[in-house]
C-alpha cells in the first residue's frame, strides 16, 4: 500500500484490482448534454477467497459501480477513464472495461457471475425453471439433455430446493425459493468470482438469514471472492471481511470490519454505524441532515461536507485524498482523527461482526 492509501501494486491473490475508475451516464436530451458522474475515481483491490462488503445509501453510485465490474454496462451508463481487471485462477487476465464482447462471454458464469437484484427481473415468468437452467448453464458448462438436469438436480440440493422446482414457473415459487434458485442460477458454473446485489431485498428476517447462510455456505464450498452490496450494516457485519463505504460516486472509507464498526474514520460512515438498532437502547438517534448531492452537479471539495457536523473551510474546496490510517483501513476525510461514533455503546457493544 503506498503512502497516500491507494494500492501500489497488485500482489499474486488479488483477483480483482480497480484503478481510478470513472463511469458517468452520457446524457444528450433535446439538445442538452448531461453528464452523472456515478462513479468517479474509485480505486480499490479485492483479494481471493474474501467478501468485500459495498454499502451506502441510494443513489450513491453503488449498483453503476457494480455494473461496470459486472461488464454489464449498456448506454448510456459509459466507462470514461481507470480499469477493472480480473485474474483468474487459470491465468485469464482481463479487463472488463475494455474487454470485447467475445472475451467477456467466455468469463462469463464460469469465472465471473452476477446475482441481480429481485428475482423476478432475472426469471423469465413464461419459462419453466429447468429451461432457466438450460438457457444459463448448458453453453458454459458443455452440458446437455441427461447430464445437464442431473448436474442441475445436483445443484438444487445444496440449495436444499427439491426436483419439482424445475418444473414450476417463477410466479408458483415462494419469494424466498425465487431468491434460491436466482443464486442457483449464478453459482452453478462454480465461479471464481461473485457479485451479489442487494440479494435479501424484500425478503423477511428468516428467508434472510436462510438465504446469507446458502450464500456463505457456497462461497466457502467454492473457494469464491464474493463483492456484496447491500444498505444494511447488519448483513455487513455478518457477512464481509472488509466494507467500502461510497458515497456520491466515490470511495470514502474502507476497512476491515470489524474496525470499521468500531473505529470509523469518516463521519458519513459513523453515522451509519449508529444507524443500528441494539437491544435494550432506547436513546433517539441523530438524524443526518439533507440528503445526498445530486451526481450531474456534485458539489466543490469533499462531497460530504454540505451535511458533515465536521467540515470545515477546507472541506469545501478541497477534495480528501484515500489516507492510510490502520491496517487495510483508508478514509477520505481532511478531519479523521476527531471522527468518533455517534451512537451510545458503539466501542463497547457485542456486534456479532464476522471475524
Amino acid at each position: 500500500m503506498s503512502d497516500n492509501g491507494t494500492p501500489s501494486t497488485a500482489s499474486a491473490n488479488d483477483v480483482l484490482t480497480v484503478k481510478d475508475l470513472k463511469a458517468y451516464y452520457m446524457m444528450n436530451y433535446f439538445g442538452v448534454s448531461r453528464e452523472v458522474r456515478a462513479v468517479d475515481d474509485i480505486t480499490m483491490t479485492i483479494h481471493e477467497d474474501e467478501v468485500y462488503g459495498i454499502a451506502g445509501e441510494s443513489s450513491s453510485g453503488k449498483t453503476s459501480f457494480i455494473k461496470v465490474l459486472a461488464a454489464a454496462i449498456r448506454p448510456p451508463l459509459r466507462v470514461v477513464a481507470g480499469s477493472a481487471t480480473y485474474t483468474f485462477r487459470n491465468g485469464t487476465t482481463i479487463d472488463v472495461t475494455k474487454a470485447t464482447p467475445d472475451e467477456i462471454e467466455a468469463i462469463r458464469w464460469k469465472s465471473l457471475s452476477y446475482i441481480m437484484q429481485g428475482s423476478m427481473s432475472v426469471l423469465n415468468p413464461l419459462r419453466r425453471i429447468e429451461k432457466t437452467f438450460q438457457d444459463f448453464a448448458a453453453r458454459p458448462l458443455g452440458l446437455s439433455g441427461a447430464a445437464l438436469r442431473q448436474r442441475v438436480i445436483e445443484h438444487l440440493g445444496k440449495l436444499k430446493l427439491s426436483p419439482d422446482v424445475l418444473r414450476a414457473y417463477p410466479h408458483e415459487l415462494s419469494g424466498g425459493m425465487r431468491q434460491r434458485v436466482t443464486i442457483g442460477l449464478a453459482t452453478i458454473c462454480n465461479p471464481q468470482f461473485i457479485i451479489a446485489d442487494e440479494p435479501t431485498t424484500a425478503l423477511d428476517v428468516v428467508v434472510q438469514k436462510d438465504v446469507l447462510s446458502l450464500i456463505r455456505d457456497l462461497r466457502r464450498e467454492m473457494g469464491s471472492s464474493i463483492i456484496f452490496v447491500t444498505h444494511d450494516m447488519a448483513v455487513h457485519a455478518n457477512m464481509a471481511d472488509r466494507i467500502g463505504i461510497i458515497y456520491a460516486g466515490r470511495l470514502v472509507e474502507e476497512a476491515p470490519t470489524r474496525a470499521l464498526f468500531t473505529t470509523p474514520r469518516h463521519p458519513y460512515t459513523a453515522h451509519l454505524v449508529a444507524s443500528l438498532p441494539r437491544i435494550g437502547d432506547t436513546t433517539q438517534r441523530p438524524a443526518l441532515d439533507g440528503r445526498p448531492p445530486s451526481l450531474a452537479a456534485p458539489p466543490q471539495g469533499c462531497r460530504f461536507h454540505p451535511r458533515c457536523p465536521l467540515a470545515i473551510d477546507k472541506c469545501k474546496t478541497e477534495s480528501p485524498p484515500l489516507e492510510t490510517v490502520g491496517p487495510q483501513h483508508r478514509t477520505a476525510c481532511w478531519r479523521w482523527r476527531d471522527v468518533e461514533p455517534l451512537g451510545p455503546g458503539i466501542h463497547g457493544a457485542k456486534l456479532e461482526v464476522h471475524a
